[in-house]
């Protein structure tokens, strides 16, 4: 609808029927005409508007300033805003306000008429759904920024990981200039410098410069912040005296920041500033997302953190229950290799251990504990070190016996744990080394000789912890020059690729029958190369797998 092409008695017909609000002012800018849909947009008769001026209509704190003096541009056939659409406040006859999408034209008189007829014509639109929606897509795009934030944290290592990955994603999803991190130091108090971040083409020296200053509780915005436990706004870091780098913004054309506490309940883990070199408005729901998204990474880094020295206990655990190094053994060499499963716990139950004996044989001994985590690793401690304290007999049946024996008393009501391991004795023999081996529900040892042909060991017996009758044996074999022994747990030939097929024995056997194997170094290496292989990508979860080696050089 063209209203500058309005004749003044058509235009009132037609403009009583549109469903927009229609106001037509004089020259002096009181009100002519107003159509009925004004009633239900502000609550005003038409009839009683008529004759009354046109900036009336705006709140108080707008009728002197330049917004009051826009409504009113007949006079000079110009005004800000003639021919735009402008979003303003206005007031409803209850006396509250309304915010309206205004669009003002000109309407020009009659050929001949004076000048003083001259008209404008204010089209007033509801906005509200329009600002509701989007506000609402505006807190959905905070939302989305902050669930890419979670995103990102979660694929952290540690939390020092997260923390840097932390700022780079806030400022690129909510299209900040610069971030700058604080992090509360256990030993000072105070916030100390953790990391800073700029977009692409953006520098800001000066700032990294500040961030050898520290804050104390209530000392610049990240003391604030961390005072109030709430998120603060600054619009004019140039001005703003609670914003002690002043300087520093100027120089960096930094000109507004908002910062956030990142909070593990009321305790703040830190502070998060964000920077822009444009003056910007911060709206009330970017501030509440960042409220809520501080205490939301506040809480995963707090687990993280908590997962971290959890996994440095288990890893402590883990080590307790290895050798921290393989023995010098005078003409056999030895290699090893331990890999913890794949699963949610961080213990595994696989040892090994070699050990000399009082007359110069040496004991080795590999373990698999039924289950992961404390109660596993407790088994696994008890048959490591009840194996030692038995070894004196330097019989590897009457170190399995000891075992038994003692895992049988610590069976308590839950579960039962029991325990598969392989143990042997090496000394010297007429040609080579002679091993006598024991083993109980375990995987055979396998021998590799020097031409290349591989076999299995031993005559396994019942598992350890499960009878207290169980009878374990002796097997002696020669390990003549240039002979390997390859003891292993389950988690090698039980690793499942992404079909669920198994590694399996024959494939071990076969694996081993290379050149490659004929030495403890080179046989461990291909193995565990060759299991890792197997379950890389795999949906099933790998077990834990312990290798342990030696070879009889030729």
């Amino acid at each position: 609808m063209d209203l500058g092409r309005l004749s003044a008695v058509p235009a009132e017909h037609l403009l009583d029927a549109l469903p927009d609000a229609v106001v037509v002012a004089d020259v002096q800018g009181r009100v002519t005409y107003a159509n009925p849909a004004i009633r239900t947009l502000l609550g005003h008769d038409p009839a009683e508007l008529i004759g009354r001026p046109l900036t009336r209509a705006l709140p108080a704190r707008f009728q002197s300033g330049v917004d009051g003096r826009a409504l009113r541009p007949v006079s000079t056939g110009q005004g800000e805003l003639l021919g735009r659409t402008t979003q303003l406040p206005v007031l409803h006859a209850a006396g509250h306000e309304v915010t309206v999408d205004l669009t003002v034209a000109r309407l020009e008189p009659f050929p001949g008429a004076a000048p003083e007829e001259r008209s404008v014509v204010c089209v007033l639109r509801d906005a509200s759904t329009t600002i509701l929606l989007e506000r609402q897509l505006q807190v959905s795009r905070y939302l989305t920024a902050t669930l890419r934030v979670t995103a990102a944290l979660t694929e952290a290592a540690d939390a020092d990981v997260a923390f840097q990955r932390l700022l780079p994603t806030l400022c690129t999803e909510l299209d900040w200039d610069a971030a700058v991190l604080w992090e509360a130091d256990e030993h000072s108090g105070r916030l100390v410098h953790a990391g800073t971040w700029t977009a692409r083409d953006v520098e800001v020296p000066a700032l990294r410069g500040e961030t050898r200053r520290t804050f104390g509780r209530g000392e610049g915005l990240p003391g604030l912040v961390r005072q109030q436990r709430a998120p603060v706004v600054i619009e004019d870091l140039w001005s703003d005296p609670r914003f002690l780098r002043q300087e520093a913004a100027r120089s960096d054309d930094v000109r507004t920041g908002v910062a956030f506490p990142v909070l593990r309940g009321e305790t703040v883990l830190g502070v998060c500033e964000l920077f822009s070199r444009p003056r910007r408005i911060v709206p009330p729901e970017l501030i509440e997302v960042l409220a809520h998204a501080g205490r939301q990474i506040g809480q995963f880094l707090d687990r993280l953190r908590a997962a971290s020295e959890i996994r440095s206990l288990a890893e402590t655990l883990q080590r307790s229950l290895l050798p921290s190094h393989l023995p010098d053994i005078p003409g056999v060499e030895l290699a090893a290799h331990y890999r913890a499963g794949g699963g949610a716990s961080l213990v595994g139950g696989d040892t090994y251990d070699v050990m000399p004996l009082p007359d110069g044989r040496w004991m080795a001994l590999i373990a698999d504990v039924c289950g992961t985590g404390a109660e596993a690793a407790a088994l696994t401690a008890l048959t490591r070190h009840t194996a030692r304290a038995a070894s004196a007999a330097g019989c590897p049946a009457a170190v399995l016996a000891a075992v038994n024996t003692a895992l049988l008393r610590e069976q308590g009501a839950g579960p039962l744990r029991f325990v598969t391991a392989a143990c042997l004795v090496l000394e010297s023999g007429p040609d080579g080394r002679r091993i006598g081996i024991s083993i109980a529900g375990h995987p055979s040892p396998l021998l590799r000789t020097s031409d290349g042909e591989v076999r299995a060991l031993g005559r396994p017996a019942a598992p350890l912890g499960v009878d207290a009758d169980t009878v374990f044996t002796d097997h002696t074999v020669e390990l003549p020059p240039g002979s390997t022994l390859l003891l292993y747990t389950d988690g090698v030939t039980e690793a499942r690729d992404g079909a669920g097929e198994q590694f399996g024995e024959d494939t071990l056997q076969r694996l081993l029958e290379d050149e490659s194997c004929a030495e403890a170094e080179g046989a461990v290496a291909a193995v565990a190369a060759a299991v890792e292989e197997q379950v890389a990508g795999s949906r099933h979860e790998a077990d834990d797998m312990a290798l342990l080696a030696l070879t009889v050089p030729a």
